[in-house]
């Protein structure tokens, strides 16, 4: 049934469903792509023979993957400081085209969505984004997390009622990209009456530096966001261009030929609801400028 090449080539085509989980799972395209190849090197191992669905296969092993790396990464961060962000995906004020970028934003995978997923345990997000982004049933997802599928699909139900708690993100990329700017221009201006404007009153700000020394706690509310970006964010918003980060508005900040910044924005009730900065070098490897 399967020779090597045939087995490469059926690889091949999971290959980007495969990494659209770990994506999901993760919230970081390095290691997306780490759990898919140790996918690759698992099934090189196996008696490929035996297998009756590949597909159905390679994603238990994907998930698996994914879910050891999200204990291990929880573990970590107790001793992180401030925020910690997904690392993003820069599809527009990047540079070139690059069709595998885009493939990790299908299904609308904006950072909204990943930040509100980093606050689920980690069964309860394997379950919520194996079965409600990807139709795995729960008697499949049960064995993954050494669970019943009655306790899976609670776990999912819990994950979903977060994710819809999270604020209704607005679709139109056009009228994101105006209150992007109008942002922008504001804070480069020093009008605080226009921030207020485009501010949501309960937005949130968060900023991933590497959790060392710089870290610091999201800050809430327009009022102190407003300020923030007029203090000690003028110097990030004098050097930001628009991009689209995960499918969404967001920024690019640059200082040459190199990216010390990516924001994503999100707008929501035709105001900014959240600005997620990340100045993490280390997420910020795969962005460059255009």
């Amino acid at each position: 049934m399967h020779d090597d090449d045939l087995i490469a080539t059926e690889f091949e085509a999971q290959r980007q469903r495969l990494r659209a989980v770990a994506y999901r799972m993760l919230g970081s395209a390095s290691e997306a792509e780490d759990a898919v190849q140790e996918a690759w090197l698992r099934l090189n191992r196996s008696d490929a023979e035996t297998i009756d669905n590949l597909p159905g296969w390679l994603t238990t092993v994907v998930a698996r993957v994914a879910l050891d790396m999200l204990k291990a990464r929880s573990r970590r961060r107790e001793d992180y400081v401030g925020s910690w962000l997904p690392e993003p995906v820069v599809t527009e004020g990047a540079q070139g085209s690059d069709p595998e970028r885009e493939a990790l934003i299908a299904d609308s995978v904006g950072l909204a969505l990943l930040v509100v997923l980093e606050t689920l345990a980690p069964k309860e997000r394997l379950a919520f984004v194996l079965h409600d982004t990807f139709g795995v049933p729960f008697q499949e997802i049960a064995p993954i997390i050494d669970s019943t599928p009655d306790a899976a699909r609670q776990m999912a139900s819990r994950a979903r009622r977060r994710v819809r708690g999270a604020p209704a993100v607005d679709a139109d990329l056009e009228r994101q990209r105006e209150l992007v700017d109008a942002f922008l221009r504001a804070a480069r201006d020093g009008d605080f009456d226009a921030l207020m404007r485009v501010l949501d009153p309960d937005v949130v700000f968060r900023h991933d530096a590497g959790g060392g020394a710089r870290g610091q706690e999201p800050i809430v509310g327009a009022d102190a966001v407003a300020r923030n970006a007029l203090g000690r964010g003028r110097p990030f918003v004098a050097l930001a261009e628009p991009a689209v980060v995960n499918g969404g508005a967001g920024v690019i900040v640059t200082a040459g030929d190199r990216v010390i910044g990516v924001a994503g924005i999100t707008v929501a009730g035709d105001r900014i609801a959240a600005i997620d900065l990340v100045t993490d070098q280390a997420k910020l490897r795969d962005a460059r400028r255009r």
